[in-house]
């Protein structure tokens, strides 16, 4: 039989613990990724790469149809990806402009290269990146360590295979 004194003390800590969290992430501002700064953003500022996918691998972890979901997008799927990219390793030009996206850098740095930036965009662990209809890129992992993302994303296209 469990001890309600102790069991009722866990309790109130874990419930103190989680609600510590849950203010600390309610007061701290979202933690984006970094961006293009304003004097080196330009439409255009980049051309594509022909760069194929080297050294990634992409996993989707978990899917859902959103055509019985609200808001009833019929022929999107939303779905959680992790990808893991090896000491140079690239992940090749796309778009996404029919596949908003957030990606999470889970560990390690990597480097986007977008087509509305002219420098090159450093990308951290903790950090969050957001893809928009906007956003055409690259990234590559120029460290010495692996870099895991993961990405949340709405897919409408079952034949869309860029990362």
């Amino acid at each position: 039989m469990p001890n309600t004194i102790t069991s009722g003390r866990i309790f109130k800590h874990a419930f103190a613990i989680a609600g510590m969290i849950a203010g600390a992430v309610t007061l701290a501002p979202a933690a984006f990724a970094g961006e293009c700064p304003a004097d080196k953003q330009s439409l255009n500022a980049r051309e594509p790469v022909t760069f194929a996918a080297k050294d990634v691998t992409d996993t989707v972890l978990a899917a859902t149809d959103l055509a019985d979901e609200a808001p009833k997008l019929k022929g999107s799927k939303m779905r959680v990806r992790k990808l893991t990219i090896q000491p140079g390793g690239i992940v090749p030009w796309h778009s996404h402009g029919e596949r908003p996206a957030l990606i999470y850098v889970m560990e390690g740095e990597i480097v986007e290269y977008a087509s509305n930036c002219t420098v090159p965009i450093l990308h951290k662990a903790g950090e969050v990146a957001r893809e928009t209809h906007v956003t055409s890129h690259w990234w590559k992992n120029l460290g010495e360590k692996t870099v895991t993302l993961l990405s949340f994303d709405i897919m409408r296209d079952e034949k869309d295979q860029n990362m």
